[in-house]
């Protein structure tokens, strides 16, 4: 839901590449949200993505967004869900299992036991890295940004959007050196592109992640 609010038309545009190629190659694409709203789930992804699970969910429309239908409003939790598979019309009512942590960690570990090594290309995981060294990615720091670029953070991760305004009220600092913070928070993936005088997105995600990294440092 978060990349979603972040960029919604890259995210679906994203996502129904996937889902339309992914079955030529063996790829199988599960998505999973807490959110089951329309803008987080549009007609588009769930065109392209037929089958379908529904846990407890709190009202009807939610129930709607997932299986185009109600039922999932009355489930009773713990691994109650509705299932619709691609070629059936109405979902099936299925029980989950429990599977335990230790559980999940020991069969991973079987797995990866018994297949090969896996083969990166060079010129992509090189080019991961060095967006990393930028702070793009990672949300770590740079020598050259603003003494209140985590300041603003903070600020910022209580909020869904930002503005050089807010900035400004809240660190009392003039306008060109809040529209610079806000300039070093975009270059850090913090928050979105200007959209002329709207305030930008925020990407809580990566904030998170920033916030959590600047705790850990510090």
């Amino acid at each position: 839901a978060d990349i979603m609010l972040f960029a919604p038309a890259e995210v679906e545009e994203s996502v129904t590449r996937i889902a339309q190629m992914a079955r030529a190659v063996g790829i199988h694409l599960v998505l999973a949200t807490q959110r089951p709203s329309v803008d987080v789930i549009t007609g588009l992804i769930k065109a392209n993505i037929p089958a379908r699970i529904a846990f407890n969910v709190s009202s009807m429309m939610d129930s709607r967004v997932i299986l185009d239908m109600p039922g999932a409003e009355k489930l009773l939790g713990r691994g109650d869900m509705l299932f619709t598979p691609p070629d059936q019309a109405k979902p099936t009512r299925i029980q989950g299992t429990f599977v335990s942590e230790p559980e999940i960690r020991k069969l991973v570990d079987f797995i990866k036991g018994q297949g090969q090594k896996p083969e990166y290309q060079e010129e992509i995981t090189t080019k991961y890295q060095a967006n990393m060294v930028k702070g793009g990615s990672s949300g770590t720091g740079g020598e050259d940004r603003d003494p209140l670029f985590d300041e603003a953070v903070k600020i910022f991760s209580q909020y869904d959007k930002a503005s050089s305004s807010l900035i400004q009220r809240r660190l009392s600092v003039g306008y060109a050196r809040a529209a610079r913070i806000l300039d070093q928070l975009y270059e850090a993936g913090l928050v979105g592109p200007a959209e002329g005088s709207k305030p930008r997105d925020v990407n809580l995600m990566k904030v998170r992640e920033h916030l959590t990294h600047v705790a850990q440092a510090g």
